[in-house]
């Protein structure tokens, strides 16, 4: 049944992009943005969380993913860090050059190597 909602969520993000595109003069990074957006405040409010317990990789998987990971990993931060940690929550540490625990693996890899 999973795959069946994972299918479902992200039909459903491709149809509305689609239909945004089609009838609005919105470009492709504008409506990136807007679904960037969507994802953030669905995790505010922490619709997104429970949108993955019952879409899985549907959830994941699309841009709206994205949104919801950096504001996921900023209130982490604010969580372990207080309010500084919602400004810096995607940057190094100081000095050890590794990365903060909500910035992911990959700020991980450039923040050990900043020159790529």
């Amino acid at each position: 049944m999973i795959y069946i909602y994972a299918f479902l969520f992200c039909g459903t993000i491709c149809m509305l992009s689609q239909i945004i595109l089609d009838n609005t003069k919105l470009t492709p990074g504008h409506v990136t943005s807007i679904f960037v957006v969507l994802g953030a405040l669905l995790d505010i409010f922490g619709i997104y969380d429970k949108i993955v317990l019952y879409a899985g990789a549907g959830a994941l998987v699309p841009i709206t993913s994205f949104g919801h990971l950096l504001i996921h990993g900023a209130m982490t931060a604010a969580d372990d860090q207080g309010d500084s940690g919602r400004i810096f929550a995607q940057g190094c540490a100081e000095g050890n050059g590794r990365p903060r625990e909500a910035a992911g693996p990959e700020v991980g890899r450039l923040c050990a190597h900043p020159g790529g």
